[in-house]
């Protein structure tokens, strides 16, 4: 699908000052955050189209680039300068014929004369998830964790070179660039192919005192301590990113990200559902059939609640605003669910099952009084009485 222009994703015209580009993607950022809407992949696309726009509109040389050559201007395989469009082999603006030609067969690999930048031997590292567990109430209310990784760092000795005496050399096979072109010849005419440089293994550097501790490779993986600032209202499932907290770059490359994903530990009480909760409270059958007003636990303090006179077991109780806090909110919160269950003794004294027959009897009684006053009632009529 064609992009769509970067000013109608976050509709603003393009004289729009950098402030109204801001104020607009905050605004259209909090609507559409996949933190208010887990699940929803419609606002997840949204999300990192308002990103992709406002990463271009924010920057002012991207912003112009993209006012002269829209998307083409960071397509790398267009024709319109997707590397940045830095200028680089053109005179005067534009380059000679063999140039244009150069520029446009080398995509589809194609020999030509071309002054095209070398490719850079930078290797982003990867990301990497963890999973930390948290405890209900640490997930609602807001915590700082410590959290153990394993994660690819420069090695000690060599400072991430490689080489014992911390230099290394360009690859004079690739120049510098870690790639190697392999040409064919073929009825169109010649076949460039790049690959990996097989004399530097693609880093663009020799080393001829390798590293005893990492082998000349320039990392090494370590335990890393990283600590993390849990939001209030964080929910499983949901996770929260370390820019550049990830495995290392390979030769100048950037960190990868790491993205510690939430996962609750089993609460002894309560179940969650997104922001509300959910408990079971158990009564006696007097509680419920003269009606009481018991303390029940919550998430941050005990709350009252009010049993109605001939609560049957089973009724659900909803109390408003004591579930956990709306994630990105202050004071907004979800509700508590309370269902009540009557309990059954499992052992009675003589004296408690005495008044229990006593009781029973007094209720045959009156089933008995209703249907002869009434025998069409029969055995239903017993039934709803």
């Amino acid at each position: 699908m064609d992009k769509r222009d970067y000013y109608e994703v976050l509709g603003v015209s393009k004289n729009a000052t950098a402030d109204e580009i801001k104020k607009a993607y905050r605004q259209l950022a909090k609507q559409y955050h996949p933190d208010l809407h887990p699940g929803d992949k419609e606002c997840e696309e949204k999300f990192k189209e308002l990103n992709e726009a406002n990463e271009v509109l924010s920057d002012p040389d991207k912003r112009a680039k993209y006012d002269q050559f829209g998307h083409a201007a960071f397509d790398p395989t267009s024709g319109a300068g997707g590397s940045g469009f830095s200028g680089s082999g053109f005179t005067g603006g534009f380059g000679g014929f063999d140039d244009i030609l150069g520029s446009i067969f080398s995509n589809f690999g194609f020999g030509g004369s071309t002054s095209g930048q070398r490719r850079s031997s930078a290797v982003r590292g990867d990301d990497l998830k963890v999973y930390v567990e948290l405890t209900l109430e640490e997930a609602a209310f807001g915590c700082t964790k410590e959290v153990n990784i394993q994660k690819t760092v420069p090695c000690d000795q060599c400072a991430g070179t490689g080489s014992k005496s911390k230099t290394r050399a360009k690859c004079t096979v690739c120049g510098g660039s870690g790639y190697q072109r392999k040409v064919t010849n073929s009825f169109l005419g010649q076949m460039v192919r790049e690959m990996p440089c097989e004399n530097c293994n693609g880093t663009g550097f020799t080393i001829t005192d390798p590293c005893g501790t990492c082998g000349g490779r320039g990392w090494m993986r370590r335990t890393v301590k990283i600590t993390a600032d849990f939001p209030r209202g964080i929910n499983e499932g949901q996770s929260l990113k370390k820019a550049g907290q990830g495995n290392m770059g390979l030769n100048g490359g950037p960190n990868g990200d790491l993205y510690l994903s939430v996962k609750l530990k089993k609460h002894k009480t309560f179940t969650r559902e997104n922001y509300d909760i959910y408990q079971t409270v158990y009564l006696t059958f007097p509680q419920l059939a003269l009606g009481t007003t018991v303390k029940i636990p919550g998430l941050d303090s005990m709350v009252d609640l009010k049993i109605p006179e001939g609560t049957p077991s089973g009724k659900q109780f909803r109390i408003t605003g004591k579930g956990v806090p709306v994630l990105n909110t202050k004071t907004n919160r979800g509700d508590m669910f309370v269902t009540v269950e009557v309990v059954i003794p499992s052992k009675l004294t003589e004296q408690q099952k005495a008044i229990l027959r006593e009781y029973d009897d007094a209720g045959d009684k009156i089933l008995r009084t209703d249907q002869q006053a009434d025998p069409k009632k029969g055995f239903f009529g017993k039934f709803k009485k």
